[in-house]
């Protein structure tokens, strides 16, 4: 199938790229010259592990290709991936001038019968209008080409994008069309051989879909720690509370961890564009706003700690910083519990010193000027001559470290961890005071 996709960022990319692995041909459009410069030369603009071993064998084997075409990409694909950026406006709600603008180049160039997709994260109603965008410049052209429009959100975790596509626990559509279900049948097939994961609906329920699970999964990481702050103050472990609620089959383990309160470019997004919706069609979602609140509450526990610990003023204080990335395996930055730590100890006057295996040059663009922020080689390198470790990112190389070699480098031997990574016997027993979350 020839295939076009609009947009090469984590959705459009990931999505275009795996598309081409299983046999499509592909065709990338994006509006900035320098991203696909970059993918032309044989780099790529993100960090996903295993995409830029994907995108060049895909290239090299001529079934995807990076263009700043907008007619030429227009023209290639009978399906229109519409996958470009939706930031959250100043009253929450999602903008979709990317989105429109890329309906409109469709209407503007088409010839012939296209499906036009939705893949970006848009609100209910969005559908409705990419239709009417399209149709606008069909109608400034005078022609009535036929076209459909479609939903099907992402469902891809940054740092495992590429196996979540390419091994997808569901697929949602949301059409009408006869002709355009037929053909996004057609698209899945190769990703459903061993069982039906295809989930066909109305556009309406696919739209919000995607808001109603990502909501759902903050909901229970705010709930989470929201009640492991609770356990501190009973004397309880959340730990063990975990484990009880996880062994009941309605609840399940996943997304029960406690911690400094999550980030990214979809769960905050995603949650304030749900309940603008909602305020949009008269309704408040209580729930939503409770679980936003408590978030950013949460990304500042981490500074009640060593505010506790160390006294309000901070001044002439430095701290080790390990991880940056709001989450492993990324070097997404956006709504990152780490900025907020990162101010808070900068307006107490202390200085950070930090270390991220993968988002260090995404850190040192935001923190560009900033005096009070540097940055090390090596997790080890971020201790020199530090007042304490704080932990933000739970990156697989921070699991087993050498307590003993951590008291030597610091001032103070106290850990702040914000993810809860070790088991509190065991920094103790090296001698290291040790502050997690909700635990004894």
């Amino acid at each position: 199938m020839k295939i076009t996709v609009i947009g090469t960022g984590y959705v459009g990319l990931v999505s275009g790229t795996c598309l081409a692995d299983v046999g499509n041909d592909v065709l990338c459009l994006d509006v900035d010259a320098n991203k696909i410069r970059i993918l032309n030369e044989g780099g790529i603009p993100i960090y996903e592990p295993g995409l830029e071993a994907m995108v060049k064998k895909n290239e090299a084997a001529g079934r995807l290709r990076f263009t700043t075409d907008i007619e030429a990409a227009v023209a290639h694909g009978a399906i229109q991936f519409i996958a470009v950026g939706t930031p959250p406006d100043e009253d929450g709600s999602a903008d979709l001038q990317y989105v429109l603008a890329a309906a409109r180049n469709v209407g503007r160039h088409m010839t012939d019968y296209k499906v036009v997709v939705d893949k970006s994260t848009v609100p209910v109603g969005t559908a409705d209008k990419v239709r009417a965008a399209i149709a606008e410049e069909l109608a400034q052209r005078g022609v009535d080409t036929p076209y459909s429009v479609v939903s099907n959100p992402e469902f891809l975790k940054e740092g495992a994008a590429v196996e979540d596509f390419m091994k997808p626990d569901r697929i949602v559509v949301g059409a009408e069309d006869p002709r355009a279900i037929d053909l996004m049948r057609e698209l899945y097939a190769p990703f459903q051989r061993n069982h039906e994961r295809l989930i066909m609906m109305d556009v309406r329920s696919a739209e919000l879909t995607k808001y109603a699970a990502n909501a759902m999964l903050a909901t229970r990481i705010s709930f989470m720690n929201e009640l492991a702050n609770l356990a501190e103050k009973l004397g309880a472990d959340i730990e063990h509370v975990r484990h009880g609620m996880g062994s009941d089959p309605r609840i399940g383990y996943h997304f029960l961890y406690p911690g400094c309160g999550y980030g990214g470019s979809c769960f905050p997004k995603d949650v304030q564009a749900l309940e603008r919706t909602a305020r949009e069609a008269g309704q408040e979602l209580k729930i939503l706003a409770a679980v936003e609140a408590a978030n950013e509450v949460q990304k500042h526990v981490l500074t009640g700690k060593i505010v506790q610990h160390f006294g309000a003023d901070l001044s002439g204080r430095t701290f080790a910083l390990w991880g940056l990335a709001f989450k492993p395996n990324t070097d997404d930055m956006r709504e990152a519990p780490s900025r907020a730590l990162i101010g808070d100890l900068l307006a107490r006057g202390a200085r950070v010193r930090a270390y991220d295996p993968v988002a260090i040059h995404e850190a040192q663009r935001i923190f560009e000027g900033e005096a009070g922020v540097e940055f090390a080689a090596s997790p080890m390198d971020a201790l020199a001559d530090a007042d304490a470790l704080a932990i933000v990112t739970e990156w697989k190389e921070f699991r087993s470290p050498d307590f003993d070699a951590i008291k030597s480098q610091l001032r103070h031997p106290v850990i702040f961890d914000g993810r809860n990574l070790y088991d509190p016997a065991h920094p103790r027993r090296a001698g290291l005071e040790y502050f997690p979350i909700g635990r004894k």
